[in-house]
């Protein structure tokens, strides 16, 4: 119960690798209407899933995941909308540049990526350390993004960020330190099973064929290196977050913000509102933070029916 209650308020926060030959059979695959390139941008190459016609839609995945998550709200977007799925730097089949890993510099990544698909501007949902790169890009270059779903995950420096970040299940943002990476080199799965496990309500509804998808994903060279750069980057990221509210205010998009039933609940539009004029609430029931692994149907609903508003 309590630790139900803890989730509800404070809260931590892969591609088809080939799309007709995922790592994992309950991976679910993009449909064959979706190709992949590598995109240059900003001084790194992204992998990105490109599938459907109509208004953009990007999709921005987080850690213990990759593009890989969206393959079922991809293929239902896809019927009327161009949908855009990039690996985050780093992370997936994406590059692994030594620097660059603050949201704000993520957020330049994803515009190169725009720039290279002629997309002037998109709708966006977001997920964990996604919704950090999501907000970067959209107080940084407000007239590319049209509508924001953003789910399940706080911003650093935002609203009680600092309360946030005491929660002792969110050790792994200080997981810092010469010896981290000998410490789960070999043992990615263990590592990754601590947050499915810890995170979820069921961690039963994480089932293997998934878990050793992104096991693999995450024991590729660098791949864990790059995840800590990503909560290393945290501070700064407070700081930039602070400095662009200041100069630009909230955001003027229509927001929705959801919220897992088991993780961070109606806090998630708490959180938002302190950064966004047009903030609407909503609840992944049955779920706790991985919502597209525990309840997939609802948040393909919630999000599909908000962006074609």
């Amino acid at each position: 119960m309590r630790r139900t209650c803890l989730l509800r308020y404070l809260l931590s926060a892969v591609p088809a690798l080939l799309l007709s030959a995922p790592l994992a059979a309950r991976v679910e695959p993009f449909t064959e209407s979706f190709h992949t390139q590598m995109i240059s941008t900003n001084g790194t190459r992204l992998f990105v899933r490109v599938g459907g016609k109509g208004p953009a839609v990007l999709l921005l995945h987080g850690f213990g995941d990759s593009g890989d998550m969206w393959a079922p709200l991809a293929a239902e977007l896809s019927k009327d909308h161009e949908v855009i799925v990039p690996d985050l730097r780093g992370m997936g089949l994406s590059e692994h540049p030594d620097v660059g890993y603050t949201k704000k510099n993520q957020g330049a990544d994803i515009t190169g990526v725009m720039d290279a698909l002629n997309v002037r501007s998109a709708a966006l949902v977001t997920h964990d350390i996604g919704n950090m790169v999501g907000y970067a890009l959209a107080a940084q270059y407000p007239a590319r993004i049209s509508r924001w779903v953003v789910i399940d995950a706080p911003l650093p420096g935002i609203g009680n960020w600092d309360t946030i970040v005491r929660s002792p299940l969110l050790w792994h943002f200080n997981f810092r330190g010469p010896d981290v990476e000998r410490l789960v080199q070999g043992r990615e799965r263990i590592y990754l099973d601590r947050f499915w496990n810890e995170l979820s309500a069921d961690p039963k509804k994480i089932d293997e064929q998934t878990r050793e998808h992104y096991a693999t994903l995450y024991a590729r060279p660098r791949a864990m290196h790059d995840a800590f750069e990503q909560f290393g980057a945290f501070s700064q990221d407070a700081t930039d977050n602070k400095a662009l509210l200041a100069q630009g205010g909230k955001l003027q998009i229509p927001i929705l913000a959801l919220g897992a039933e088991k993780s961070f609940g109606d806090g998630q539009a708490v959180e938002l509102r302190f950064v966004g004029s047009n903030v609407a609430s909503g609840i992944v029931p049955k779920s706790g933070h991985w919502i597209m692994e525990e309840n997939p149907q609802e948040t393909v609903r919630l999000a599909s029916e908000f962006l074609r508003k």
